[in-house]
């Protein structure tokens, strides 16, 4: 597959996409696990199954792909560089007049590869992916069937029905310790109790779901007279399921728009003014978000090469820092557009020329000037205070062990024996 690319572009590619892989499955996993237990939470209080909270985190994957992909785009392309520079092998392949730009052809092939699948994702998956999450969290709250009877609890329905469910098993179709109280036409209330159930699904009504009932006892109250009890091996009971609304079109917001129809909005001058600015901001913020991708690899090559004779990690925390700081910087220059305070091109573009002028001034200083570093001077303080550190700490512990001469290392001296 890759016999026609040459070796030290194959070498690099190996070198990428190992740490890359693993930083998107560690921020997968992340923002998945954190996701997952407050949707179990939301279900469980809801009602709803099980089965619900996966669907619901197959509907977020988009979005915490669309955020995963660059950051370990980056952290994947300064790794590499990272181990080059610390082997010294940055130097030997520089010796032999490579440069910064010919070892970065294998990055930036990666680079426009993600940058594709970040387009599909932000502009016509994310959106989709969102509304169907919004319809199923809708579902659990409007009341759908398996979400609406909650185990433990009294549930009412349709004004005419009390109904208790002690336990529930397979996924809600098996339910024991099963109690209902209804009242009828004719004003009489009835008490059923039955020791397991399920519910069935009918053809003729979608409104109208049947309840089977398996030993049990009917208790009627006949008001003045006596009530009457009928015990019974199977019973069927139908119930009116509550309406419920149906689900709002896709559009409520513009993050559910896909890239036709932000275009269509954004620049159509029938529609109203906030709900342009709205369009116009998103469709800004979604693009500037994929072209800053553009800027990873240098950003990489920038803070991933330490300086000589050392192997400081600074670089590694610094970058980090600066993508979240300049996504957080997006997000409020697109609610500050769509609110109309800033025009979207001010808000969103602005800073993107920012980050790219220090991006491109921090590659400069690595790459064509001897011995420069891009982030020299944090390298020199931190180096000084991690000194000082050292110092501090050792001279509290040399206090300590003035302090109690019978311990050396923190292990008391054995006791000398008397003669």
């Amino acid at each position: 597959m890759f016999n026609f690319v040459p070796s030290i572009d194959r070498y690099i590619f190996k070198l990428v996409v190992v740490p890359m892989l693993g930083v998107f499955a560690l921020a997968a996993s992340l923002l998945t696990l954190d996701k997952m237990l407050r949707l179990f939470d939301f279900v469980a209080v809801e009602g709803g199954p099980v089965g619900v909270v996966f669907k619901m985190l197959g509907a977020l994957i988009p979005e915490y792909a669309s955020l995963a992909i660059p950051l370990g785009l980056m952290l994947g392309i300064l790794v590499a560089f990272r181990k080059l520079a610390t082997s010294s092998e940055l130097d030997v392949l520089r010796a032999v007049g490579m440069s910064y730009g010919r070892m970065l052809r294998m990055p930036y092939i990666i680079t426009a590869v993600l940058m594709a699948v970040n387009v599909a994702l932000v502009f016509y998956v994310q959106p989709i992916s969102r509304y169907y999450y919004e319809q199923l969290e809708y579902e659990l709250r409007s009341g759908a069937l398996g979400a609406s009877i909650k185990v433990g609890e009294f549930t009412t329905l349709a004004d005419r029905m009390a109904l208790r469910i002690e336990e529930s098993e397979d996924d809600g179709t098996r339910l024991k310790g099963i109690f209902a109280r209804v009242s009828n036409d004719k004003g009489q209330i009835l008490s059923i109790s039955a020791r397991e159930g399920s519910f069935l699904a009918t053809t003729d009504s979608p409104d109208t779901i049947i309840l089977r009932l398996d030993d049990g006892t009917i208790v009627q109250d006949m008001g003045n007279q006596s009530p009457r009890v009928l015990a019974f091996t199977r019973q069927y009971l139908p119930i009116d399921l509550p309406a419920i609304e149906e689900f709002r079109a896709r559009g409520d917001a513009e993050r559910e728009y896909i890239l036709p129809e932000l275009l269509r909005i954004g620049w159509n001058s029938g529609e109203s003014e906030a709900r342009r600015d709205a369009s116009q901001a998103s469709f800004n913020f979604r693009l500037v978000e994929v072209v800053m991708m553009a800027l990873l690899p240098l950003l990489a090559v920038s803070l991933g090469i330490p300086p000589k004779r050392s192997t400081s990690a600074l670089g590694v925390f610094v970058s980090i820092v600066m993508v979240v700081s300049y996504h957080k910087i997006n997000q409020y220059g697109e609610d500050l557009a769509a609110l109309g305070r800033f025009d979207p091109i001010l808000a969103l573009w602005g800073p993107f020329v920012l980050f790219a002028a220090l991006i491109g001034w921090m590659y400069y200083r690595v790459a064509h000037v001897p011995g420069g570093q891009a982030i020299g001077a944090l390298e020199s303080w931190f180096a000084k205070i991690a000194k000082r550190l050292g110092r501090l700490f050792g001279r509290r512990r040399m206090r300590d062990e003035t302090a109690h001469p019978d311990t050396q290392g923190g292990t008391p001296l054995d006791p000398v024996p008397a003669e």
